[in-house]
C-alpha cells in the first residue's frame, strides 16, 4: 500500500508579518527570530509578507528592518527582501551612480539573459526615473562602456541551437583580431560576446580550444585588461558554467586578509534561489572546502547566521 505522503503546509503571510513586527517592535529587536524568518521565505512568500505588513499596520517592513538591524546584517536582509529583478537594478544603480564600483553592475548585467535584462532595464527606468542606458553611458568608458550598451541592448537567441559552422567562423575571427595580430580589434569581440546566445559561444570556446590549444578565456585574458577584461571573462564564463563562475567570485570575496563583504552578500542573495547547490558543488571541487565552512570562517554574528542559513546544509 502506497504511503500517503502530505504536503508541508506553506507558511501564512499574515502569520509572518505579525511575528516579524513583534520581533522589530519590542523593548529590543529580536533578531534571531527576524532572521530564522525571513531567511526561510521565498521571494513570492516575501512579498507577501510585506504586503500584509503594510495592510495590517500601515508601514513599510523594509523602513522597519532599516531601523532596527544595522552593519552588514541589514544590507544583506534589506537586498535580499527586493523582488529579483528589483533586486538586480538597485544593485546596478548603487555601484553605477553611488559607488562608482563597477565589479557589480557588471557582474549582473554580463550574467543575465537578454530578456531578463529587459525586464530590469524597465523597473531601473521606473525606479530611478533614468534608463540603465544613461547610466552606463554617463559613469564607464571605452571598451567597457562599449561592452555593457552592446549586452543591454543587442538581441540574443535564447535557444539551445548552434550553428556549428558559424560558431566555427566566429572562432577563427577572434583569433584574427586578437592573438594572431599586435594589438586586438575589441569591436569584433564585443559584436560576437554581445550577439551571440550562451550555448553558441560554448561551441565558439570549443572550436578555439580545439584549434588554438588553449581556450577563449585565456586569449581574453591575453589580449584585453581592466573592466574590459571583466567584462568578457563573466560573459564567456557564465556561458559556460555559471555555477563555477560564482565559486570563484565568492572564493576571491574571502581569499587573503579582509573579506568584500558586498561580493559576498551580493552573490549569496543573489544566487540563493537560482543555482546555489550547484555554486557549492563547484565550490568544494574547486577549493576542497565547503563553502558553509569558508563563510563560517570569514563572517561573524547574525550577519554570518543568515548567510548560512539562505545557504543551506553543505553539500
Amino acid at each position: 500500500m502506497a504511503t500517503l505522503v502530505v504536503p508541508p503546509i506553506p507558511p501564512c503571510p499574515r502569520d509572518d508579518a505579525m511575528h516579524l513586527h513583534h520581533a522589530l517592535k519590542g523593548l529590543k529587536c529580536d533578531t534571531d527570530a527576524v532572521v530564522n524568518l525571513l531567511a526561510h521565505r521565498d521571494a513570492t512568500q516575501r512579498a507577501n509578507i510585506v504586503q500584509e505588513f503594510r495592510a495590517i499596520y500601515s508601514e513599510e517592513l523594509s523602513e522597519c528592518l532599516e531601523k532596527e538591524l544595522h552593519g552588514k546584517l541589514e544590507s544583506a536582509i534589506l537586498l535580499w527582501m527586493h523582488d529579483p529583478v528589483v533586486r538586480d537594478a538597485v544593485i546596478i544603480r548603487q555601484c553605477l551612480a553611488v559607488d562608482s564600483s563597477f565589479h557589480g553592475a557588471t557582474e549582473i548585467i554580463c550574467s543575465r539573459t537578454h530578456s531578463q535584462m529587459q525586464s530590469i532595464k524597465e523597473v531601473y527606468l521606473s525606479k530611478f526615473g533614468a534608463s540603465v542606458d544613461h547610466d552606463v553611458e554617463a559613469h564607464t568608458s571605452a571598451d567597457h562602456k562599449k561592452i555593457l550598451l552592446a549586452y543591454l541592448n543587442n538581441p540574443r537567441d535564447e535557444s539551445d541551437e548552434v550553428d556549428m559552422e558559424q560558431a566555427g567562423k566566429d572562432a577563427k575571427a577572434l583569433y584574427k583580431v586578437g592573438e594572431k595580430r599586435f594589438g586586438t580589434d575589441e569591436d569584433t569581440f564585443i559584436k560576437i560576446f554581445s550577439e551571440r546566445s550562451a550555448p553558441h559561444l560554448v561551441a565558439v570556446n570549443s572550436y578555439y580550444n580545439h584549434v588554438h590549444g588553449h581556450s577563449l578565456k585565456k586569449a581574453v585574458k591575453n589580449e584585453t585588461s581592466g573592466h574590459f577584461r571583466h567584462a568578457l571573462l563573466t560573459i564567456v564564463q557564465c556561458a559556460e558554467n555559471p555555477a563555477k563562475y560564482f565559486a570563484k567570485v565568492l572564493y576571491k570575496s574571502m581569499k587573503g586578509l579582509g573579506t568584500d563583504d558586498v561580493t559576498l552578500t551580493r552573490v549569496i542573495v543573489t544566487r540563493t534561489e537560482i543555482d546555489m547547490h550547484y555554486i557549492k558543488i563547484e565550490y568544494f571541487k574547486k577549493y576542497h572546502k565547503t563553502l558553509n565552512d569558508a563563510v563560517h570562517s570569514d563572517t561573524l554574528g547574525h550577519y554570518r547566521d543568515f548567510l548560512l542559513q539562505l545557504l543551506g546544509p553543505n553539500v
